[in-house]
């Protein structure tokens, strides 16, 4: 266990502090910010009681994705660049007017 980094993470607006491998410290940070996006998108297309109602959808949606037989896992790597891309882009555009 001595080999395991304590990190912050934050879903729904929860602080958890949890222990993670060095290795796994951004697929941990990765995920929670997935899980705050798909939170947020939940929260403007369906109406709920509370962030529990919320939570439960991304639940629901994850283990439906990761069950389904046609899904292809996340490729943080290229979802990265892709993102880095689009940012370089649109800094581009910004800056020429």
């Amino acid at each position: 266990m001595s080999d395991l980094i304590p990190i912050n993470i934050v879903i729904a607006d929860r602080s958890y502090r949890v222990k993670v491998k060095p290795s796994d410290e951004e697929m941990v940070l990765k995920s929670a910010t997935q899980i705050n996006e798909k939170i947020l998108t939940f929260k403007n297309q369906f109406a709920g009681k509370d962030l529990q109602d919320y939570i439960a959808m991304v639940l629901i949606w994850f283990v439906t994705q990761q069950n389904n037989p046609n899904a292809q896992p996340v490729q943080w790597e290229d979802l990265s660049q892709k993102i880095a891309d689009l940012s370089n882009m649109v800094d581009e555009i910004l800056g020429s007017k």
